[in-house]
């Protein structure tokens, strides 16, 4: 029998007060059916590090959403009863949250084409694949886990398993740092998880031109711990724990994007492995160029339907001379929202406009002990030479006074710039503080700025009179709200309950011209969605994409475009 194996698992959360980390090493076992962490053992063997790092609230969160997916057969994937109901998922109409497929065993021929490849960098250890095809962050579930995790250290060998896959036509699903809440990393069908951890060197740096070459599987904060130094940063900040190669996948945001934009804005260019094993370079590392199709921009939001991301240039930012935190609060958040809208309207350049509403307030104030005001709430950040941000911070006092603003506080040295920033950074923790046992249901609408008051309001009577406990947060500088809808993933009518608030968020967003999502992507629980934001010829397009780059339909399938779409 072979002996067990260490793997690479990455969690990072965000520090808090409520939040205890701690290290461990897992030593995976065979289990009853025989599944072992590698292919075969041999002399001299390397092991992988399988550093996990855990907190109290996601342990307890991680506890309560075992129980809900205990559909899984103890089996490598099997389609169960759940495919009996008949219902539609993903698509118009889909009501179900767990993600069926149709299942067919890995070839042997190509599980040892992969070892060949990766040597011990591989694994069919059951409790490595369950790790792997249940997300971390998300209540979406999939009756089918991965059969095999394999762990690539360079993109010669991401070449080579993608072409043995689409050779097999067996399906892979990319992995990153698992921090997606749509089910981008579910595997339905089974078949390969291409775990991209281990690939994480920072490349090349250019100083001077404010540029950075990385491999797709360092996190954004571990970057900015190496880039500090040069007085550089890069100014995306999703959720701790992300990946580069993840951001791009999912064409991420973030608190920045007001100020820096989106992910598209700010990759200069990138190196993919298609399904065929071809590596292709998108672009060069100049700024600009009127150079063909913008090959770039068609991976950054693929989610890992057309190919696997190996190499990401990315455009770097000077770390700000001076910064100012302020925070004020509001008798409404129709009140907040006004005041986000006629300070972008003012030409003031904020670098952060953060709203939460007072349910969240008291959530923050439950799980820190803190005693904040629980009304809505308004954060800013203002950035630039000191007598500029100081400026800044003065007009935006003025124009909050004139729509019911009050307590205007704000701060200038960093350890209280820290703690202010703190809270909002601790909002989801403490909504499943607050909630304990349940799962959030992450809502991600996105309107043009001048719409926003509106659908938050609109939103609030809704949320407001349900009876689940649900907290908004939003970018209120670029019209990007949140709302963590927290229900009993064991309770059918409290589910029934979320999904109607997250719906009727959705479609009222749609109606002002708006999206179905601003950062979170689409994964499985947002394809129903896509069809009323872009039209069907829209869709169809993207499906000719699809099939002309992935013919086989290997690169993580049941993802992104619907399954009723057809061309």
């Amino acid at each position: 029998m072979a002996l067990a194996s260490l793997f690479a698992r990455s969690r990072r959360t965000a520090s808090s007060s409520f939040i205890r980390s701690s290290r461990q090493l897992l030593h995976s076992t065979p289990n009853k059916n025989g599944d072992v962490s590698s292919i075969s053992a041999q002399k001299g063997r390397r092991r992988i590090p399988n550093w996990w790092s855990r907190s109290l609230v996601p342990l307890a969160i991680a506890a309560a959403s075992a129980a809900s997916f205990a559909v899984l057969n103890q089996s490598i994937s099997q389609s169960s009863a759940l495919d009996s109901k008949g219902v539609k998922v993903g698509g118009k109409g889909s009501t179900e949250l767990v993600v069926k497929g149709e299942y067919k065993e890995v070839p042997k021929e190509l599980v040892a084409e992969l070892k060949t490849i990766l040597q011990d960098n591989l694994t069919t250890d059951y409790e490595e694949r369950y790790f792997h095809g249940k997300p971390q962050n998300s209540f979406h579930k999939s009756v089918n886990i991965p059969d095999v995790v394999v762990f690539p250290r360079s993109e010669e060998e991401v070449s080579k398993i993608l072409k043995s896959c689409n050779q097999y036509k067996v399906p892979i699903v990319p992995y990153g740092g698992a921090t997606s809440i749509e089910g981008h990393t579910l595997a339905p069908k089974g078949g390969v998880c291409i775990d991209m951890s281990l690939m994480k060197r920072v490349k090349a740096l250019h100083v001077e031109d404010m540029d950075v070459v990385v491999e797709p599987g360092i996190g954004w904060q571990e970057l900015n711990e190496q880039l500090e130094q040069y007085g550089l940063f890069f100014p995306l900040d999703p959720g701790p724990g992300a990946t580069i190669g993840g951001m791009c996948a999912t064409r991420c945001s973030g608190s920045l994007a007001v100020r820096y934009g989106t992910m598209r804005d700010n990759v200069i260019s990138l190196k993919v492995v298609l399904p065929n094993g071809d590596v292709v370079k998108t672009a060069s590392r100049a700024r600009k160029s009127s150079a063909g199709y913008d090959l770039t921009r068609l991976i950054i939001g693929s989610e890992g339907t057309l190919g696997v991301i190996t190499e990401v240039t990315l455009r770097l930012q000077k770390i700000p001379q001076h910064s100012v935190v302020a925070v004020c609060n509001f008798p409404t958040v129709k009140d907040a929202a006004d005041v986000a809208i006629a300070t972008m309207m003012s030409g003031i350049q904020v670098s952060r406009v953060e709203l939460l509403d007072e349910v969240l307030i008291r959530a923050l104030n439950m799980a820190n002990g803190k005693n904040l005001k629980e009304v809505p709430t308004l954060m800013f950040e203002f950035i630039g030479t000191e007598a500029y941000a100081r400026e800044q911070t003065q007009i935006v006092q003025e124009i909050a006074s004139k729509h019911n603003g009050s307590d205007f506080v704000f701060a200038e040295e960093a350890e209280a710039k820290k703690e202010l920033w703190k809270i909002r950074k601790e909002a989801l923790w403490a909504c499943y503080a607050m909630a304990p046992g349940h799962e959030a249901m992450s809502t991600d609408v996105c309107v043009p700025l001048s719409h926003l008051g509106e659908l938050i309001s609109r939103s609030k009577k809704e949320l407001d009179a349900s009876p689940l406990l649900c907290a908004v947060v939003a970018h209120a500088g670029d019209g990007n709200f949140h709302t963590c809808i927290m229900f009993d993933p064991n309770n059918e009518e409290q589910r029934k309950e979320a999904d109607r608030l997250n719906n009727l968020m959705v479609h009222s967003a749609l109606s002002m011209d708006g999206t179905c999502t601003g950062e979170h992507g689409v994964g499985t629980g947002k394809m129903k969605y896509l069809e009323k934001e872009h039209g069907i010829e829209a869709l169809q397009t993207m499906k000719k994409i699809k099939k002309a780059l992935d013919p086989n339909d290997i690169m993580n399938p049941a993802k992104l475009i619907p399954p009723h779409v057809c061309y």
